[in-house]
This record gives C-alpha cells, structure tokens and sequence, in this order.
C-alpha cells in the first residue's frame, strides 16, 4: 500500500461531468422522487453482478447476509443512506464510475440536456442517474468495499467541480463489509425524505418488484422489507397458481374483480422481455376518456419506468399488467418511447399475441370471453376502424347483437345465410330497441335474414368502411340500394301484398319531389319496406346517417340532404297518387311521409309546429271533421 493511497486526494470532476452537475442542481428533474428509484437501482444492479459473479466464484458471497438493499434515515444528522451488500467498488472503480461519464459523445449529450425539456428521460438513458441525487443532497457520501476485497474506501463530493477520494475510516469499514453505502446530506427542502410513509410511497411506486429485499431501518422499532422482492412475471408458470395472479392482478391494477384472461409469457430471441397482462371482467370509470389511455405498466429489469408507453393501441387500453424488458435503458425519455425501434417491436409482438389470446379464449372459455365482450366490445371495435392489419381477427372476436335476439360472431351468421344470400347485413342506430322497429328491417325479416343490430357510437366510423368477413361482403340496409330479390321471402303475409296495386311509380315520385323540394336529395321506390310508407337512407357513396348525426352533434362535417324510399303499395302513397297535383293534400301527405320517416329514425321534423298542425287537419278530414 503507497502513501498516495493512504491520503485524501481531490481530483477534478471530467468536464461534462461539472456541466451535468450543474444542471442537476437547478433542478432539470421535473420529479425528484427520481433520485430514489435511481440509487435502489444502482443497488439492486449491484447485487445482480455480484450474483452473477459468484457462479464462478462462490466465496465471494461468502458466509455474510443474503443480498439486499437497505434504507436509513436519520433526521437528527439530517441524511439519508442508501446500502447495499452488493459488488462494490475498488478506489479506481469509484473514481471511474463518479467521476466521468464513461461514453463518447457526452458533449452532445449533455449540450442536449441543457435545451431538453425532458432532462429525466434523458439523463436515465445516457446512465448517470446517481448524480440525480445532487437535486436533494449538498453533500454526498460514498463508502464502497468491492467483493473479495479488503480496503474500503469513500468518494465525498458537494457537487462543484471535483470529489475527495480517501481510505475510510475504521468506523466506516467495520460498517461496510461488502458493498456500498451512498449516504445524502439532505437539504432543508428534501427533508420530507427522511419521513418513512415518504420511503415507503416512493418504492412502493417505483420498485416494489426490484427482486432483492428493501429493507427501511427506521430510527425506532425494526428494520422492515417495504418491497415485495417477486417480480411474479419472471417467474415460471409452472410456479404460480390462479390465486398467485389474482393476487397480482388486483395489486398492479388496482382492482377488486377477477382477471377474465390472464396472458403470461417470455419472449426470447432479438430481444427479450417478460409479459403479465390482464383482461378485466369489469368495466373501469375511465375507459371512455378522450385520451384513450392505457395502463398496461413498463419495467427494466424489474424496475418500473412508467404507464405511459403507449404498450398497446387504444382498442386494447382496458388491458391492465406489466411488460418487463431486458435491453431498453432505464428512464428511457419519452422521445424514445415513441420511436425507439426495439419498443415498437415489442409493441407489435405484444398486441398481437394479446389480440391471439383472446381468439383461444374466446374458443375455449366461451363464458369469460363474454364477460370481456359485455365489458369491452365497443373498445375493441374501435381496432376494426384503426388496425388495417388485424381487421380480420377483430370481426371474427366480435360478437353481435342481432335480430335472432341473440348476440352472435360473423361466422355463426354465416352459417345460417338464407339459400342466395351472399352478403352480411346490418343496421346502425343509437339504441337497439329502436332498431328493431326500424321499418329498413321490412324486406329483410319478409326473406327471414338475419340482421346485425349496431348501437354502438364506435359503429358508425367501422362501417363507414368497405369490410368482408370471409369473403362476404357488409352491407348497410340504411345506404344505398338493396336488392333481396333472389332471396325467397318465408313471410305469408307479405306475399298476400303483392296483389295490392301498387301507384304510379313515376307520376308519384314527380308529385312528392315537387312538394318535398329541396328537403331530400332525392325520392325513389324502396325495396327495403313491406309494411311502412316510408324510410330515409343515405347515398352509397356518402357517410351512412347515422355517422352524419353523431359529426353534427360535435360539429363536424356538413349535413346531407336524406333520400327519401317511400312503399308504392302503402295506402297513403296511394292517396298522393289520386289527389289532385299541388293540392294542399298532396303537400301535407308527403311531408307526412318526410317527418314520420324522421321520427322514426329518431330525429325531429325541421318544423315541430308545422307538423303538428299538419298532422290534425289530416286526422280532422279523415274524420269527416
């Protein structure tokens, strides 16, 4: 042992170094909560060396403690340490490690620190999260004695340009038997981090599954573990039981329900991370927020870095768990959470693996699938509109209340298509009683086919799109035109019809246009009605009405003029026909048929009053009034 090594040496801080410090001491956290998470990490790296370490040499374990992470505070000194019995660090290894950013390329960074707004983020990635600690501390206090090794030695620093390096005391090396002790010299307002209800918020936060035990030594009573030390979804399956991730579902989600799926996994290869995700059975208060924000959290190995990543797409947030990466960088910035490649791999291989496990649930345990359908279809068919690529696997999860009465998946009604049926149809509205009176349903019910009754807001974006499923195409029985006729009828009733005389189709259309105007786009004769006298629907080529309504309502998009499809059989568009052209009648009769197809579809008549004084002369001649 030299003298040199024997006295108190300062050295000068690398340049960068002094520049980061700087910064850090005016605060470029945002959270100083941070420095905690920061400093348990470094611990619980520590120890993690040291295990692995000691494959090849067992005895530097030795016959001392098992590993683990303490915290002391000490309100009367004012400080507050963070130790571990981890690797430690020899004199060069504490100088090295506290003195100088060990990467190219720090002048850049920290260039770019000083114009980030996102200091945390930034200063995690680049791994120097200790110095995080000069926010909180004036002083800072580093006792270390490297596995194996005999000499223990301190590093001591009040943030400005350099450090002492010095042997410790024999105090501190009794103190310290393997491992290193950081202990801060808190200022008057970190003080709060001395309280242990603080501590133990912090880590139950930030890293209640580092593996390694954290033990809070409070300054009365006994040292207690405040982390759970199990990071469940490292762990094998063939370990766990359906309590052991019921368990884990209510503490990550912050439930009370049962998980009605559970998805755990390991992914290996490029990269490696560990997957826990949950279904819940029931609905959470904010899964209609505008932001569509998910839950699902992101750890580094096991230590948590937010639930802010955006792990999945907005048609899985109801989705609650944890994915735990291998590879990223702790405190990766929140620039690079929306464009680091190795996430938005993850991300990919994540949701798709999500979006497989619910098509073998839905196969295989029918009943819980539908407790996730009930709670979360109007979510999920929100992929049907955004996700081009799994569109396909969407509908066939989808399940749709129809007019069997029953909520059924495209495949099943596929399976029960009438003999020329080559096409899915629906309905879109706001509610699901007022679809089955809506008279669109006529010609569909007259022929027996099964309809899909959409009441869903989500719907009417889905099926403004083109869709198949199976090859067959979705049809829309409020848009365009609608042609049923090679599909046999089964209704007696509506065969009896076809011998009631029908009106002049061209002459009747010319009148009500005439009295209509300017109200409709257009007039035509509907093969859509058997029983009513009239519907509105929507041009093919435009949005569906019901999509229209719901942009008016947040304005958006200009409203279109309806087509008017009125029933040629119905009496009172045979009255049109026999009234004299531009007869009072005839202007009040096809308002009529204008404003009743209105309300049905739920709308009220552009002038109430009009309509209601309309309606009593019309009931006043039929009484002969």
């Amino acid at each position: 042992m030299t003298t040199s090594d024997t006295a108190v040496h300062t050295q000068p801080f690398q340049a960068e170094v002094s520049e980061l410090l700087h910064l850090m001491v005016h605060s470029v956290y945002s959270e100083t909560d941070i420095f905690l998470r920061e400093l348990v990490s470094n611990a619980s790296d520590a120890c993690d060396k040291l295990r692995y370490e000691a494959i090849a040499s067992p005895s530097l374990l030795g016959e001392g403690d098992a590993l683990k992470i303490r915290i002391i505070p000490n309100k009367a000194a004012g400080t507050l340490t963070i130790a571990d019995n981890g690797i430690g660090m020899e004199r060069q290894e504490l100088i090295d490690h506290l003195g100088t950013i060990a990467r190219s390329g720090t002048k850049a960074f920290v260039s770019k620190l000083k114009e980030a707004k996102d200091g945390l983020g930034l200063i995690g990635q680049f791994g120097v999260g200790f110095y995080s600690a000069f926010m909180v501390a004036d002083k800072i206090v580093v006792v270390s004695r490297r596995a194996g090794e005999s000499d223990v030695w301190t590093w001591t620093s009040s943030g400005g340009s350099g450090f002492e390096i010095a042997r410790a005391s024999d105090e501190e090396a009794a103190r310290v038997t393997r491992g290193t002790e950081i202990v801060l010299h808190l200022k008057d307002d970190a003080k709060k981090y001395l309280e242990a209800f603080e501590i133990e918020r912090i880590i139950g936060a930030y890293s209640d599954n580092i593996l390694f035990p954290i033990e809070l030594v409070p300054e009365e009573g006994e040292p207690r573990q405040i982390n759970s030390a199990s990071a469940l979804w490292q762990r094998s399956k063939s370990e766990l039981t359906a309590d052991d991730y019921k368990k884990a579902y209510q503490q990550i989600a912050s439930a009370f329900d049962d998980p009605a799926m559970t998805l755990h996994y390991r992914a290996e290869g490029r990269y490696s991370y560990a997957v826990l995700l949950f279904a819940p059975s029931t609905k959470p208060f904010d899964l209609f927020e505008p932001n569509r924000k998910g839950r699902v959290k992101l750890y580094v190995r096991r230590v948590f870095i937010t639930d802010d990543a955006d792990l999945l797409p907005g048609y899985l947030r109801f989705i609650r768990g944890v994915v735990d990466s291998e590879d990223l960088p702790l405190n990766i910035s929140r620039e690079m959470l929306q464009n680091n490649p190795q996430l938005a791999q993850i991300r990919k291989a994540v949701a798709t693996r999500v979006v497989s496990e619910l098509e073998s649930l839905a196969e295989k345990d029918p009943e819980n699938f539908a407790k996730i359908w009930d709670a979360f279809g109007a979510v999920l068919k929100e992929g049907i509109y955004e996700d081009f690529e799994r569109r396909e696997k969407l509908l066939a999860l989808s399940r749709f209340t129809t007019t069997s009465g029953e909520k059924r998946s495209l495949k099943q009604v596929i399976a029960d298509f009438k003999p020329n049926q080559t096409e899915i149809y629906y309905l879109v509205g706001d509610s699901i009683e007022r679809l089955k009176s809506n008279p669109r349903l006529e010609a569909a019910t007259a022929r027996g086919i099964e309809v899909l009754l959409l009441s869903d807001p989500v719907d009417a974006f889905w099926t403004s799109m083109p869709s198949e499923f199976d090859g067959k195409p979705l049809k829309s029985l409020s848009q365009g035109d609608l042609n049923l006729d090679l599909i046999p009828r089964v209704d007696d009733n509506d065969e009896a019809k076809k011998d009631e005389p029908e009106a002049d189709e061209a002459a009747t259309i010319a009148v009500i246009k005439a009295a209509l105007g300017e109200r409709v786009s257009d007039v035509k004769a509907s093969t859509r009605l058997t029983s009513s006298a009239s519907c509105l629907v929507a041009d093919s080529q435009g949005p569906s009405r019901e999509l229209e309504r719901i942009l008016s309502q947040q304005n958006r998009g200009m409203k279109t003029k309806p087509i008017l499809e009125i029933n040629l059989r119905h009496p009172m568009v045979g009255a049109i026909t026999k009234a004299q052209a531009g007869s009072k009648a005839v202007d009040d009769l096809s308002l009529l048929l204008l404003e009743q197809a209105q309300i049905l579809d739920g709308e009220l008549p552009e002038d109430p009053a009009a309509f209601a004084a309309r309606l009593n002369r019309l009931v006043l001649q039929g009484l002969g009034a």
